[in-house]
């Protein structure tokens, strides 16, 4: 296993493992043994870095979530690891009431809410700590000051290290970091937002969420300000497109369907035969490579997807191949 640093502050500031475990289906569609045997896999792998949310996952039974969270609290407590684990959760998208939807109902971001949802959170993990919190969605009927106060309150108290954020729209990162640099506080230091190796249309409306096109991805102008500000990271989730690189029977979701896929897939696979690897390997070791400050993270539902996703630290590509890989579209 490889790790980098997250953070500047000597006092906040983690390092991870360079491959992030996703726990969102844990204790929902996967039963807790396989989660139990994919973590304990992870960890013995070298993996540090775990990541779920408090709505994880409302929509299997109709709840508000929070069941990622809690096996998650069981699996540390039974190894004892919580000292050589990072987890980040998030909070903001968890419905307010069971049975609702968080695009029409979330709990949003106000002082309140992030206080309640840190301590509830706290409880659930087992940990005092919340490595890494990310605000999971944009709140606009809070004022973004409020919601940088409390977050900044959060990590002052001791009760979260770092603070992230993700589906924002990058004037908004922006926004929310200058006030609070303006206001002596800790601001967003990771950035989660989906990034795979097939390019997505900016143009899909999600409603109510993305009325205007999807904030979720990593479009030119995150990419940009991720360039731009060295003290930031990406956390690129969804780097595998539900397994869709390796199962014929499930294609790439709606909004990679464009005139530019079948020639990056074409080159994938090139790829992939070259170095006798899975095209998700290629993938995962293609963005482990990549010139943006990223870390991909992977879920996965049984010890052998983990393993192939493992497989990838070891899959080094040529710069030709990484420059072929890059050139198609």
């Amino acid at each position: 296993m490889r790790y980098r640093t997250l953070g500047t502050d000597p006092a906040t500031r983690r390092e991870v493992s360079v491959l992030a475990l996703g726990a969102m289906l844990f204790g929902s569609y996967t039963d807790e043994r396989t989660s139990y045997g994919i973590l304990d896999r992870y960890a013995e792998a070298g993996g540090t870095f775990l990541d779920t949310s408090n709505n994880y996952s409302f929509w299997h039974d109709g709840s508000q979530g929070g069941q990622s969270e809690r096996l998650l609290g069981r699996w540390l407590r039974s190894r004892g690891v919580a000292d050589r684990m990072v987890i980040a959760t998030k909070l903001g998208a968890r419905p307010k009431s069971p049975g609702a939807s968080f695009t029409d109902n979330p709990e949003g971001l106000s002082a309140k809410t992030i206080r309640e949802a840190v301590d509830r959170s706290r409880e659930q993990l087992g940990i005092d700590k919340i490595d890494l919190l990310y605000t999971h969605i944009e709140d606009r009927t809070v004022e973004l000051a409020e919601t940088v106060e409390a977050l900044g309150s959060a990590v002052r108290e001791g009760a979260v290290g770092l603070l992230g954020t993700s589906n924002h729209a990058t004037w908004r990162i922006e926004r929310a970091r200058t006030l609070a640099k303006a206001a002596g506080l800790p601001g967003y230091e990771v950035l989660q937002y989906q990034h795979s190796y097939l390019r997505p249309r900016f143009d899909v409306p999600f409603p109510p969420l993305f009325p205007d096109g999807s904030l979720g991805h990593v479009g030119p102008d995150l990419a940009s300000y991720l360039r731009a500000e060295p003290d930031l990271t990406l956390v690129a989730y969804s780097p595998l497109l539900g397994r869709a690189y390796v199962r014929e029977d499930k294609p790439a979701p709606d909004d990679y369907d464009h005139p530019g896929t079948p020639a990056r897939l074409a080159a994938l696979r090139e790829i992939a035969t070259e170095t006798g690897a899975s095209a998700n390997q290629v993938v995962l070791s293609w963005q482990l490579g990549h010139t943006l400050p990223l870390i991909p993270l992977a879920g996965a539902s049984s010890v052998a997807q983990l393993n192939e996703n493992l497989g990838a630290l070891a899959l080094e590509l040529t710069a030709d191949q990484r420059a072929r890989l890059d050139a198609a579209h």
